[in-house]
Formats: structure tokens, sequence, C-alpha cells
């Protein structure tokens, strides 16, 4: 009998985390304990009747376990109680549906994922040179930049995006507080999104919810020059009781996820080298304070 490892999320950490990270969880359980019985994908999708792929993508979380599936997968690698019991209460857990159901459309298939991670994790690190991050956008911000990304939007579905954005927000002021930290490009602040009145909103904004012990916002000035951040904007997640080991990569239609060790040491790596190249933390205080000023005359 294999026994199944409680080294990436802990029972009482599982139990305030989303399904879609259950999922994920549940998947990467299924990888770890098919190469310790020495089987390959293509051995268990045979064992299980069903094509490679969705061996792969069942490890991946990118499809969910069946209790039917699972219980075979129990025979296949030889696991029992405990470990067997653990790991059904997690495929039960993964079809639960997550907070952002209520918004349906609102929130494409590729997003959900997302919001499921970003609900559940400890920490996000986020690096953006465009725009503001979602997590520090204020409400008439995210009103004009959903409107100028996607002018076919209507009034109604722009408002539906508008409340999502504020309540995946409430992750950094409620009991069990996210750790933000956000370096943000001096572009993205200098841009014009709606109107001026819009971006003064936006930077006091800015400057109110920097102020969290827990959120860390920091700007690399134009003077910085060229940087390796320049390559793109990337977020990357912590979950409880784990190291960083996922980085978010946002496409126009669709997002992909680095989860190789290697690759995301690259990229927190990169971003702990944005950290050195932009403003500290009072010094971006002082610098959007100055913008603020700027923006009265």
């Amino acid at each position: 009998m294999h026994t199944v490892g409680y080294h990436l999320l802990t029972e009482d950490a599982m139990a305030g985390s989303s399904p879609t990270v259950r999922r994920r969880q549940l998947g990467m359980e299924l990888r770890r304990l098919r190469e310790l019985a020495g089987k390959s994908q293509d051995e268990a999708a045979e064992w299980l009747g069903v094509d490679p792929t969705a061996v792969s993508r069942m490890e991946s979380g990118k499809r969910r376990v069946t209790v039917a599936h699972l219980r075979s997968y129990f025979q296949l690698y030889g696991v029992g109680s405990p470990a067997a019991d653990y790991l059904l209460q997690l495929s039960r857990d993964s079809a639960q549906r997550g907070w952002y159901v209520s918004y349906g459309k609102t929130v494409p298939d590729w997003f959900r994922d997302y919001l499921g991670m970003e609900a559940a994790a400890a920490e996000v690190w986020t690096w953006e040179p465009l725009f503001v991050p979602g997590l520090l956008q204020s409400p008439t911000y995210t009103e004009a930049l959903s409107a100028a990304l996607n002018p076919a939007r209507t009034a109604e579905e722009i408002q539906r995006i508008v409340q999502l954005r504020t309540d995946r927000q409430q992750r950094l002021t409620g009991d069990d507080p996210l750790t933000l930290r956000a370096v943000i490009d001096e572009a993205a602040l200098r841009r014009e999104v709606g109107s001026r009145d819009v971006m003064r909103a936006q930077l006091e904004h800015l400057a109110d919810i920097s102020k969290l012990p827990n959120v860390t916002v920091q700007v690399t000035p134009f003077s910085a020059g060229a940087h390796r951040g320049m390559r793109g904007a990337f977020t990357a997640l912590r979950f409880p009781e784990e190291p960083m080991n996922t980085v978010y990569l946002e496409l126009y239609s669709e997002a992909l996820y680095v989860e190789a060790p290697l690759e995301v040491a690259s990229y927190t790596s990169t971003f702990e080298g944005l950290t050195q190249t932009a403003l500290s933390r009072d010094d971006t205080a002082e610098f959007i304070g100055k913008m603020i000023e700027r923006s009265d005359r």
C-alpha cells in the first residue's frame, strides 16, 4: 500500500480552499502515486479504459476525477485507508461550485480556475506593465478599462465585471487576508483610462489600499530603463504550507499555468529582481502622492 503525503496541503488548509485547488491537489497526488507505483500514463489509461490524454488532464487538474475512476486508481496503485478516504473527499469537494459561479458567463471558463486559485492562495505576486492589476483597481477604472478592452460589452455586462472585481478584492481585507505584492510599471499609471477624473480616483484608491499591512505596491519608474519584466505580465501564487509553485499567464482568450519548478523559479527570480529595480514601498507612496497632486492642477 502507498501512503498519500500531505506535504502539499494539510486537511486544515484544504478546508478553506476552493474546488479548483482541490481538483489540482487531487491530480498532483494521483500523479505522485502513479510515479511511486512505477506506472506510465499509458498504463493508467489502459487500466481505466480511457485515452492517455484523459489521464494527463486528470493529473493536471483540468478534468474532474470521478469516484469510479478514483476507485480504479486505488486498485492499480494499491491505495488503502486512510489515504483513499482523503482522496475520495478531495474528489467530492472538487465537484462543489466556486463563489464566482453566480456571475455566469461574466467569468469565462479559462478564468474560473484562476479565481478559484486566487481565493485559496496565501500570497500573490503580480507584475503588470500595462494597467493597474485587478485586485488594486477602483470601480470606475475597472468600468472604463472593461469598456475599452471590449467595446461590444453592454452596460449591464460591465457592471457585473465591476462587481466581480469588487468581490475579488475582499480577499485583501477579510479575516484571513491575502498577502499581495504588486509591481506596476510607471506607464500603467501614466496611461489615461477613462478620463482624468477616473485616473485620479484610481491613484487615490491605490494610495489607500497600499497602506494595508498585507499589501505592498511598488512602481517601476521610466528611469529604471530596460529590465527583465519587459517580457510581459505574470502572476505567481503560493498556497498555504507550500512554496511559490504556480505562475499564471493571461492571454487574449485563454490562460497558461506554469508549474515546472525551474520555470516557476525563473519567474519568481524575475519578480524579485523587479522589486529591486522598482521604487521602494515608501518611495512609491510618495511618487503616487505627487501624481495625485499634479492631477489637481
